[in-house]
């Protein structure tokens, strides 16, 4: 990948983020220089993410990893974690007058000294954060009809028990956005769709509301802002957790790992656009006819380097003032 693009389009968006945020990448150093840090307690190692024990405190670390159909491929995408990091804080930052998150800087020079001497590995893709309990269920929005959406509701007319007018055609915009909360019993299992209802039995009706009313404001707002800038937000999942008995955002917060973003150029009812993101990996993936079980493909140079392309693009278009999008 010609590393003189997505360095312009950082040089110029490091001015308009918050301090830590974009710190640390360059395209010539966007490798984790090891895969997880030894001189820490590890918490959690998830698919993507590193997490690391500080007391009351939590230090996540994005990386490079791509994870598809529930497995994590053996290839990376360099600068991916920095990217997911920047957006999320970008994001966090955007809604707090919405909702608390769980972040409580991405600078490392503000982070417990224990941190510092890994300070080249953390920076531009950490997160010192508040310890939630996080909440049992996820929410995912849709505004978007595709994928399993656009299958259940040409196989049923309703997408997770939800009645949708007739006539709706691939990557419709909805209405309204529906709000679909679903459950995931342990780590590399695939998330279960559930009903409201249901979800009112897992966490507590006055919960499950104000997390269903957070997720659709949140939504609502992030669509007007992205597709201002050129980027439409087909689907996101959200994240809540507990912290000092008060609902707040944790994890990711609109990234391409947790959303579905369109180009608004490409966009035409009928036709899927194609995706900032991973879904150009899983895309090359489905081509090959994987039943998604090991051995875990490799990527080619070519998808690695599109993939990492696409994330840059979606960090700049989100992240630039709406006329610089449009070149004005």
């Amino acid at each position: 990948m010609n590393a003189a693009k997505p360095a312009g389009h950082l040089k110029e968006m490091r001015k308009e983020l918050p301090r830590g945020t974009l710190r640390g990448i360059n395209p010539q150093r966007l490798k984790m220089s090891k895969n997880s840090i030894t001189g820490m307690p590890l918490f959690k190692r998830g698919k993507v993410k590193d997490i690391y024990d500080l007391g009351d405190r939590l230090l996540i670390v994005a990386s490079d990893r791509v994870s598809c159909f529930d497995v994590v491929l053996p290839t990376k995408i360099p600068g991916k974690g920095k990217i997911v990091t920047a957006l999320s804080a970008y994001w966090f930052r955007e809604m707090e007058d919405i909702v608390g998150s769980h972040l409580l800087t991405t600078d490392v020079e503000q982070f417990p000294f224990i941190c510092r001497r890994y300070k080249e590995q953390l920076e531009g893709r950490s997160m010192l954060v508040k310890r939630a309990v996080p909440a049992r269920v996820e929410c995912l929005v849709r505004g978007y009809l595709f994928g399993t959406g656009w299958k259940e509701y040409c196989e049923h007319g309703h997408v997770c028990g939800i009645r949708l007018p007739q006539g709706l055609v691939e990557a419709s915009r909805l209405k309204e956005p529906l709000f679909i909360p679903s459950t995931k019993e342990s780590l590399g299992t695939h998330h279960d769709d559930i009903t409201f209802q249901q979800m009112a039995d897992i966490v507590g009706p006055e919960k499950a509301r104000a997390m269903r009313d957070l997720s659709i404001t949140i939504y609502l707002r992030a669509e007007e802002m992205a597709e201002a800038k050129g980027i439409i937000i087909a689907a996101t999942k959200f994240t809540f957790g507990l912290a000092d008995g008060r609902l707040i955002l944790i994890d990711e917060l609109l990234t391409p790992d947790s959303s579905r973003f369109w180009p608004v150029e490409s966009y035409q009812p009928g036709q899927l656009p194609e995706s900032f993101g991973k879904q150009y990996v899983r895309d090359y993936l489905l081509s090959l006819k994987w039943d998604t079980k090991p051995p875990v493909p490799a990527l080619p140079p070519e998808v690695v380097q599109k993939t990492q392309e696409n994330y840059f693009e979606a960090l700049q278009k989100l992240t630039a003032p709406p006329s610089r999008c449009f070149g004005r």
